[in-house]
Order: C-alpha cells, then structure tokens, then sequence
C-alpha cells in the first residue's frame, strides 16, 4: 500500500497537469471534429469521382470525365490532410499520457508536454495547409454539371 501512495501524485501536481493538458485536450477534441470534416469532403470528392467513372464516353455528358484528374488530386490532399490532423491527435493524447504518467513518477513533464505540443501543432498546421490547398483546386465549372 505504501507503494501505492508514493506513486500517487499530489493534489498539487495532479492540478499543475491538469492545468498543463487542458490547452491539448481542446485541441484533441477540435482535431477530432477537424478529421470528420476532412472525411466528408473526402467522402464527396470520391463520390463524384465514382459518378464520373459510370458515364460511358459514348454520352454526351463524358466531356465531365476531364475533371477526374483534379479530383484525384483533391483526393490525395484530403487524404493527406487526414493523415496529418491524425499525426497530430495520436501526438496530442501521448502528449496527455505523458503528463500524467510524469506526475505519476514525480517527474517534471512541463519541456516534455512542450515538445509534444508543438510537434501536434506543427502537423495540425501542415493538415491545414493541405486543405487550404485542396480548397484553392476545390471548385471548379465543371462541378456545376451533371
């Protein structure tokens, strides 16, 4: 049992890592809302993809074929994207782990949970990048037929 009590943090460490993971727990929660909207513009991007797939080159709409390179690329920048707000959220909750196992062993966590937040934000960034870019390829006159 005396085993038990001096792994347990104190009050005061356990509030000091609460206080230090609250910034990454929003974050996870805003990543995982982030990687479901990434999904579905994935999910419509691959669904109109499959629509110009199924129209035969002899119908007078085939001309519509010519967008499938674009959405292939948007594809792979939301693919992408998801794997990087991913990165980030995998990041983020070891960030979490790491603070509480720290305060379970009386370690200092603080340039630790710094690192981890700042690599979880450095992929974050790179997933917004990447939705900015499929965003700028997003629209096009072709998605206005058919």
């Amino acid at each position: 049992m005396d085993n038990l009590a001096a792994l347990a943090p104190s009050l005061n460490q356990l509030s000091s890592i609460i206080g230090s993971v609250a910034a990454p727990a929003f974050l996870l929660g805003a990543v995982a809302a982030f990687i479901s909207v990434l999904l579905s513009r994935m999910n419509r991007v691959i669904d109109r993809s499959q629509y110009l797939h199924r129209i035969p080159d002899s119908d007078e709409t085939s001309y519509l074929k010519a967008d499938i390179p674009r959405l292939k690329r948007r594809a792979a920048l939301l693919n992408r994207s998801v794997l990087y707000a991913t990165i980030s959220a995998i990041l983020t909750a070891l960030l979490i782990i790491v603070a509480f196992v720290s305060a379970m062993l009386h370690l200092a966590h603080e340039y630790g949970v710094a690192v981890f937040f700042i690599v979880a934000l450095a992929f974050f960034l790179l997933s917004l990048v990447d939705l900015a870019r499929e965003t700028r390829i997003g629209l096009s006159d072709l998605d206005h037929h058919a």
